[in-house]
C-alpha cells in the first residue's frame, strides 16, 4: 500500500494493518511539505558544487524526517539570530558614538556624523581608497564628505552600513538617494537591498522614477523587470503627466519603453 503523503511504495510485507487516518488538512500539510522539499532539492541541484548544495532529506523516506529537517531549520534560525544580535555591537556603537574616529560630512547644511574609519573601510573600497588617499577627496584624515546626501540621507546610509538593515519607513524615503550611492560608493549588498524594496513596492506612480534609477546605476535586472511592468500597465503610466516630463529628461529610457512594447505586441500577436 502507498504512503498517503509521500506516494512511497514500502516493502510488500505488512508488518501490521493499517491503523490511524488522517484528516484532509493534516494530508494537504505533509504533502505541502514534501512539494517544499522536492522544490528545494532541485534548486541545490542547480548548483554543481558540493560546498554549495543545500542538505535535505529524502521526502521518500517518510514524514518523520520532513519534521526532523524542519526541526534543523528552526535551530539554523535560532543561530543566526544570535549571530545577528551578536554582530548588533556595531549599532551600538555607531548610535552611541563609542570611540568613533573620523566624522562624516553631509553635502548640504547639517552637521557631521561621527563614524569609525575601519568600518566604513570594510564596507566599500572606494572608501578605503578615500581613507588611504592624503589628497583632495579627504583634506583631513579625520573628515570625509559625500556631498551627493543631505544630512537625514547620509544618516540612514551609515545606519545600513552598520547593521546591513533598515526601516521599511526610511527605505521609502530614501530609497533612490541610497541606491545611486551605493552604486557609487559600492556597496552591492546596499544596492541589492534598494532594488529588492523597489521591487516590492513598484506600481504605477513610481514605475518611471525606477526605471531611471535603474539606468544611473546601471542595474539590467531591475530595468527590464521596470520596463515590463510599464508595459503591462501602458496606459496608466504613458498618459500621466508625469511620463511628459520623463520622455523630455530621459529620451533613450523612452525610446526602450517604445521598443519593450513594440516587442510585447509583436510576442503577443504570434502567440508566443
Amino acid at each position: 500500500m502507498d504512503c498517503p503523503v509521500c506516494n512511497f511504495v514500502p516493502s510488500p510485507i505488512i508488518i501490521r494493518p493499517l491503523k490511524y487516518t488522517i484528516c484532509g488538512s493534516c494530508y494537504e500539510g505533509a504533502r505541502s511539505i514534501m512539494a517544499l522539499m522536492n522544490k528545494l532539492e532541485q534548486n541545490a541541484g542547480v548548483n554543481k558544487s558540493a560546498a554549495n548544495r543545500i542538505s535535505l532529506p529524502n521526502p521518500s523516506k517518510g514524514f518523520a524526517n520532513a519534521l526532523r529537517w524542519v526541526k534543523e531549520m528552526k535551530e539554523t534560525e535560532e543561530k543566526l539570530n544570535d549571530r545577528l544580535s551578536y554582530l548588533g555591537g556595531f549599532v551600538s556603537a555607531f548610535r552611541d558614538q563609542i570611540h568613533t574616529d573620523i566624522q562624516v560630512k553631509p553635502g548640504s547644511s547639517g552637521p557631521s556624523i561621527p563614524a569609525h574609519r575601519a568600518l566604513l573601510a570594510a564596507r566599500s573600497t572606494i572608501f578605503r581608497n578615500m581613507l588611504d588617499f592624503d589628497g583632495c577627496m579627504a583634506p583631513s584624515k579625520d573628515i570625509v564628505k559625500l556631498p551627493e546626501l543631505n544630512y537625514e540621507e547620509l544618516q540612514a546610509f551609515l545606519e545600513f552600513l552598520y547593521s546591513g538593515n533598515l526601516s521599511r519607513d526610511k527605505m521609502e524615503k530614501h530609497v533612490y538617494s541610497l541606491s545611486v550611492t551605493a552604486d557609487k560608493y559600492e556597496v552591492p549588498f546596499l544596492q541589492k537591498f534598494c532594488e529588492q524594496h523597489m521591487l516590492r513596492t513598484l506600481n504605477s506612480s513610481n514605475a518611471l522614477d525606477v526605471l531611471e534609477i535603474s539606468d544611473t546605476c546601471s542595474s539590467q535586472s531591475l530595468k527590464e523587470a521596470t520596463l515590463r511592468f510599464i508595459v503591462q500597465n501602458m496606459e496608466d503610466i504613458i498618459f500621466s503627466a508625469k511620463f511628459d516630463a520623463f520622455a523630455l529628461k530621459n529620451p533613450h529610457l523612452g525610446v526602450q519603453i517604445t521598443r519593450a512594447s513594440c516587442m510585447d505586441s509583436k510576442t503577443r500577436r504570434n502567440g508566443i
